[in-house]
């Protein structure tokens, strides 16, 4: 009986998104135009402005530092994982050069304009540094975004298609005759969870493999892994939606709230650009949202090629606000 109710559930709420074209419709094509309009936007050289990332404390006094063109990056050295993602971020060409004033050294990658013209800045205005070279190609601006892109349709289509729908359920009157029922409200939501994950799964692969057949994304880890981080970054946000869905009577409020988590969400979880280099108060402000723990790990998984060990801090961290979101959502729940 438990099953049949389940699966009634699930085919109902599948059903009535599927049947509903603009919605449908809307959730594959609009982050299709989303990926092709950036591509195409940020094809060019994009800003002049060079970065360099700065390892120790920095002497001043040196000309090269004083430099208006030149944007500094302070960065820890206190274990070789802080001196690694400098590194790395080097050769993806993320920024310029490095300056390691605990070791008196400059690091440039030979692959990029930018820190060789820095080279020839650096060199001519300061002897007592030994160059470092390295190597590596630059990511394209689309490799970086298309991650930002799925966990935004993900964060959206999480968001809205839970909590709105529910709300408008709960306005509508279903709610209340669902009550009636031998429904309980755990495989009522249970239901809605998987229905929506399915279909955030859906068009999130539909996005990524019809985007990915023109513009080739850089994808140097393994598929499967991205598929588990996709699922676990979804049932996060459905999670979420389910705590605005609770109790919320009126679809005004509803839209209000989801928008006020939506859109700071967007801004601080470095969706569409990087915040390497921005005030620590926006990149801790950005650790609260499950989205930019999304674009993070997304970013390694395809990017640097991180298997499920590199990422594990940040699977945990969706896991936990999985539960928590859930518990929460549980104790406030109202059919009416």
């Amino acid at each position: 009986m438990i099953l049949k109710q389940f699966a009634a559930m699930f085919k109902a709420r599948t059903m009535e998104f599927v049947r509903d074209k603009g919605s449908f419709y809307w959730s594959l094509l609009f982050p299709v135009f989303l990926v092709f309009g950036f591509a195409f936007a940020f094809s060019g050289t994009g800003t002049a402005m060079f970065k360099v990332g700065v390892i120790g404390t920095a002497d001043a006094s040196l000309p090269f530092m004083q430099t208006k063109q030149i944007q500094f990056i302070a960065y820890d050295n206190e274990t070789s994982a802080d001196v690694q993602h400098v590194e790395d971020l080097l050769s993806r060409q993320q920024i310029d050069m490095i300056i390691d004033f605990t070791k008196n050294t400059a690091t440039f990658n030979s692959e990029s304009d930018k820190s060789l013209v820095l080279e020839q800045l650096f060199t001519a205005q300061t002897r007592d540094f030994a160059v470092v070279k390295t190597s590596g190609k630059g990511i394209r601006y689309v490799d970086w975004f298309v991650p930002g892109v799925i966990g935004m349709n993900m964060m959206f289509s999480s968001l809205f298609g839970v909590g709105f729908v529910i709300v408008r359920y709960r306005k509508n009157g279903v709610l209340k005759r669902l009550k009636a029922t031998p429904i309980n409200a755990f495989n009522f939501l249970a239901a809605q969870t998987l229905s929506r994950l399915c279909i955030v799964l859906f068009t999130s692969i539909f996005v990524f493999t019809g985007t990915n057949i023109f513009l080739h994304f850089m994808m140097l880890g393994n598929y499967l892994n991205l598929i588990l981080l996709m699922i676990l970054g979804s049932l996060c946000m459905i999670s979420l939606g389910l705590v605005f869905a609770a109790r919320i009577k009126n679809e005004e409020l509803a839209s209000g709230l989801l928008n006020l988590v939506t859109f700071p969400m967007l801004a601080f979880s470095g969706a569409f650009y990087s915040l390497e280099g921005s005030p620590q108060i926006l990149r801790t402000i950005g650790q609260i949202f499950p989205l930019t723990h999304f674009n993070n790990a997304a970013r390694k998984i395809m990017l640097e090629g991180a298997n499920l060990a590199a990422i594990a801090p940040e699977l945990l961290v969706l896991g936990v606000m999985t539960a928590v979101f859930l518990a929460i959502a549980s104790l406030l729940f109202r059919w009416e």
